[in-house]
């Protein structure tokens, strides 16, 4: 079942993805971004945190665009993202949030569809839209006192939601800038999102230990999946979006039937918490972070 370990980062890893190709894997390490060819398993690139010269800022959270051109990661740095070029390593762009009370650091980041915005939610429970060409805040869609841990588009684009610590999930109409009523039963943070590719799920992990599946256009609870015995971490529907795989403080991976909500597979072999899961777009390959300091490769075929 497991398929390769890669020593990614003693310190731990935050963060993980593939590329939309699924040639490349990317991690964080420390003040970097990695970048590994899938094929050769070998690194081919290192991108720098680099905020007016200052280069020694960690890295919470990865994502590429959809053309794969560009990663973006949320920094430990107050409302900062920066943006790299995946051909070149280069540096192109700091976002970074100057215009209201900015203390803490970027929890998340998410593209859009199409690649031409950015959504980052802060410790601040700042939730923001970046223009990705001018590299300009496009608007804020809130400033609270809860803290927003993951932010997700749905596959057209026009619904942003966030898991926040306030127990509830956030559901936004991009277009109009209106927040839905939010999506209430977990009994404590949400800390990951995910929608499944037609939009018309959601699924989130939150410190109550479970994973719950909601309807969207509804925001009804659909089913509430059991088994993780720590926080859970982070969530991810296969490409496909008939698996489920969830990622926990208690080392495991579990991936589930996301129609059935029957446990499909359990995956062991971390040492320490999972932070973040990504699928391959083989849809049987799926890639876990640790904060053991490994980025595990997992076949899910049986």
């Amino acid at each position: 079942m497991e398929r390769a370990v890669i020593e990614a980062h003693a310190g731990g890893v935050n963060s993980v993805a593939f590329s939309p190709d699924g040639q490349t894997l990317a991690w964080d390490a420390d003040n970097t971004v990695r970048l590994w060819d899938v094929e050769t398993r070998r690194e081919t690139a290192m991108l720098w945190v680099d905020i007016d010269g200052w280069m020694t800022t960690a890295v919470n959270s990865i994502a590429f665009s959809p053309d794969g051109r560009i990663v973006a990661g949320g920094i430990q740095h107050r409302e900062t993202l920066c943006l790299w070029c995946t051909e070149t390593g280069e540096h192109l762009k700091t976002l970074q949030e100057k215009t209201t009370p900015a203390l803490h650091w970027v929890n998340t980041v998410a593209f859009t569809p199409t690649g031409e915005r950015v959504a980052s939610g802060s410790e601040d429970g700042n939730l923001h839209v970046w223009d990705i060409a001018t590299g300009q805040k496009l608007e804020t869609l809130i400033e609270s006192g809860a803290n927003i841990f993951s932010v997700a588009f749905s596959g057209d684009g026009n619904t942003l939601a966030s898991g926040n610590s306030d127990n509830t999930i956030d559901i936004w109409n991009i277009a109009t800038g209106e927040r839905r009523e939010p999506l209430t039963g977990h009994t404590h943070w949400v800390f990951s999102i995910a929608f499944r590719a037609d939009s018309a799920v959601l699924a989130s992990g939150s410190r109550d230990k479970t994973v719950r599946l909601w309807d969207t256009a509804t925001g009804r609870p659909l089913k509430t999946l059991t088994g993780h015995t720590g926080i859970v971490w982070d969530v991810a529907f296969s490409p496909d979006g008939a698996m489920l795989a969830s990622g926990s403080e208690d080392t495991t991976v579990r991936v589930w039937d996301a129609k059935s909500g029957e446990q499909h597979l359990l995956c062991s072999g971390h040492t320490a918490p999972v932070t973040s899961l990504a699928f391959h777009p083989d849809g049987h390959t799926l890639a876990s972070s640790s904060k053991d300091g490994t980025v595990r490769l997992w076949d899910l075929r049986r």
